[in-house]
């Protein structure tokens, strides 16, 4: 779950409660990392996967209106800045 916070930029306890919910709806799961116990690893379900599948669409959609409306200006640059920030 380390791995996944740092690449969201979020701590792990955030991450934790951000997952909860989706555990609960059956699109996740969550357990031990069986080379050590402490840690956890992260399990799309079947149910997880399909949504993931329909998502991608309408994210990759949305991201080019986005970059749409952004004119002249460079997407790259913002990605790279925002980044920056977090």
């Amino acid at each position: 779950m380390a791995s996944v916070a740092d690449l969201l930029g979020m701590d792990r306890t955030t991450l934790t409660a951000a997952l909860k919910p989706l555990e609960r709806r059956g699109l996740l799961k969550i357990t031990p990392d069986p080379s050590d116990r402490r840690s956890r690893r992260l399990h799309l379900t079947p149910q997880g996967k399909t949504l993931l599948a329909r998502a991608v669409p309408i994210w990759e959609r949305t991201s080019r209106q986005v970059e749409t409306l952004l004119g002249d200006s460079n997407p790259d640059a913002l990605r790279r800045n925002l980044l920056a920030l977090s």
